[in-house]
């Protein structure tokens, strides 16, 4: 049941979470979703109080929209214990016929989210323990026999797993050891840090995804690259289009256009997540170039140039 309803090469955008942008990440998951943008992208931060609850807030832009998918990007895996996340992003797919995508993290913030009532992991244990979720939701979709499960960090014992395909699950991995858990058992990642396909961490991080795929027998091109990074698009062509560190500032459509075919044809990329310059709300006239210009003609042109 419920296979995923992510193309093969997405556009999606980061919405606002806050409380006092409710009004704005309606207009935007809505007006995205009419300009047939494929995904839509919510931070998951559950102890700011000023915050939305990630999930809540996907079911309910999903129920309110016809195409566009979502995610929690990427999930604090540390406050949702893996068999109940299970239960959420299938429900979730169910409901919306596929349009979800499991985005995982690590961990981050630990002082606050210890503040919660989470037991502090080690570094190590906090990867081993984001390894062993990935594998129990994926056992516990699908359908299939009854689940039990004794690991070092979760344990379930004759749990029926739901009917319903697991979502792909992309990461937020950025160390070593999470990036070869990746490769070992996702289905994407997000380099973190806002790291494009120019970047040192993605040149250096994405070898280490690919040989530990390679290492357990998967084939390391059906891990995509779905990059986060922010931008803004001129009305005019910009005279340089990167800033002195190297990193994208954006540019007009037609410079998009380029830059994000040869992300794709020459570094692999498969997917772009747009935010503001300064990670603030994308505005409505941007998201709507960016659904509507820059989407379609980045298509288009990968589309030429494969033939």
């Amino acid at each position: 049941m419920t296979g995923q309803k992510i193309p093969p090469l997405a556009f999606g955008f980061g919405a606002p979470t806050g409380l006092r942008d409710l009004p704005e990440l309606l207009r935007t998951t809505r007006q995205a979703d009419r300009d047939a943008l494929d995904l839509f992208s919510l931070s998951d931060h559950p102890y700011l109080g000023d915050r939305v609850d990630a999930y809540a807030t996907l079911g309910f832009v999903l129920g309110g929209t016809e195409r566009i998918a979502g995610f929690a990007n990427v999930s604090n895996l540390p406050t949702r214990p893996a068999p109940m996340l299970a239960r959420t992003v299938t429900s979730l797919s169910a409901l919306s016929e596929g349009r979800v995508v499991l985005g995982l993290g690590v961990g981050g913030l630990w002082d606050r989210i210890t503040a919660m009532g989470v037991d502090r992991l080690s570094p190590a244990d906090a990867v081993a323990a984001f390894e062993e979720a990935i594998v129990l939701i994926k056992s516990l979709a699908g359908g299939g026999p009854p689940v039990t499960h004794d690991g070092r960090f979760y344990r379930v014992a004759g749990i029926e797993p739901s009917p319903v395909a697991a979502p792909p699950v992309w990461t937020g991995s950025v160390g070593p050891k999470s990036l070869a858990a990746t490769g070992r058992v996702a289905d994407g990642w997000i380099p973190g840090h806002a790291a494009d396909w120019l970047s040192d961490r993605y040149r250096e991080s994405r070898p280490v995804i690919d040989a530990a795929a390679a290492a357990v027998g998967r084939d390391p091109g059906e891990i995509r690259t779905v990059f986060n990074f922010p931008g803004r698009i001129t009305e005019r062509p910009l005279t340089a289009t990167r800033d002195d560190q190297g990193r994208w500032i954006g540019g007009s459509v037609d410079q998009w256009v380029e830059e994000l075919t040869g992300a794709v044809l020459e570094h692999g990329a498969s997917g772009f997540v747009l935010f503001a310059n300064d990670y603030g709300h994308v505005d409505l006239t941007t998201l709507g170039r960016w659904a509507t210009e820059v989407a379609p003609a980045v298509r288009e042109a990968v589309a030429k140039e494969r033939g």
